[in-house]
């Protein structure tokens, strides 16, 4: 069986860690094309304390591609896609949670649940949440299915304060919300305001693609001067080296961490794969 380093090291040859600096909105890490905020955030609310983007996602180009289709073809691909997805994710985390709990301001995350999806016509069995909860090492012992999509019409890519309901109240609980892509940031913002009403203490959002178009001003520009991908380092790091100007000290025992060689299928984890997953082949 193929390990989480094995599974995951075919994305970091086109993967871009984003990287906070001039013309980089410091709440997103969209480029803002010299603006202090990109757009999306200067029309929306701000609820997540913190956002941990793993890689930008450029559209139409691969990691695009895999985060688009995960979750539309059909069980045998879109499984494959969800396993790559998911060792991304698990490899990610054993090597930056504590980067995220840290930039939150949390000693740590005691839950996790993830967005649910923003359209009121799609079912509730987004793969998703099987990554997370059944798949994912780092995750699936803290993982709550805390949100449900409320009956509210909201326009697409729209933030709402009752766009989701949580499903039980909290007390003052930090929790880490993931999410597979940030576009305009209206899903996982409003999912962070129904867990605050719910009494959640901080949220942290954690996705794996920051979608940008390269063909928009001068992201191309932008993209190609980034160095290549290294799982060693990560946007919130990167942003700790900008503040204090020392640099990061390296740690590749991290990036090696013994747990990384378990393999992620999800056959030889202990909890069995939920079989109601299995046939699914309609888009979610």
């Amino acid at each position: 069986m193929a390990t989480v380093r094995e599974l995951s090291a075919p994305y970091e040859n086109f993967m871009l860690c984003p990287r906070p600096g001039p013309g980089v909105c410091p709440r997103c890490f969209n480029f803002t094309d010299g603006y202090q905020y990109c757009y999306a955030c200067t029309r929306q609310p701000n609820v997540i304390d913190v956002l941990a983007p793993i890689s930008y996602s450029v559209g139409h180009e691969q990691l695009h591609h895999a985060l688009a289709s995960y979750k539309r073809l059909p069980a045998t691909v879109g499984r494959r896609l969800s396993i790559q997805l998911a060792a991304v994710m698990w490899r990610y985390l054993v090597g930056h949670e504590t980067c995220i709990a840290q930039a939150a301001g949390a000693a740590a995350f005691p839950i996790v649940t993830t967005v649910p999806s923003g359209d009121l016509l799609r079912g509730d069995g987004h793969p998703l949440r099987w990554i997370v909860a059944e798949v994912v090492g780092p995750t699936r012992d803290r993982y709550r299915e805390l949100l449900k999509r409320s009956g509210l019409q909201v326009p697409a890519r729209s933030f709402a304060h009752e766009k989701y309901e949580s499903a039980e109240q909290l007390s003052g609980q930090p929790v880490l919300l993931i999410d597979d892509t940030w576009t305009t940031g209206a899903n996982a913002q409003s999912a962070a305001a129904a867990l605050k009403a719910a009494g959640a203490g901080v949220v942290a959002a954690l996705v794996i693609g920051r979608h940008v178009n390269r063909d928009w001003h001068h992201n191309d520009q932008r993209l190609r001067a980034l160095p290549r991908f290294e799982w060693g380092e990560c946007a919130l790091c990167l942003g700790r080296e900008l503040v204090s100007r020392r640099p990061v000290e390296p740690s590749p025992e991290r990036s090696v961490a013994p747990s990384l060689e378990r393999p992620v299928a999800p056959s030889l984890e202990p909890r069995p794969v939920a079989p109601s997953f299995e046939p699914r082949s309609a888009p979610v």
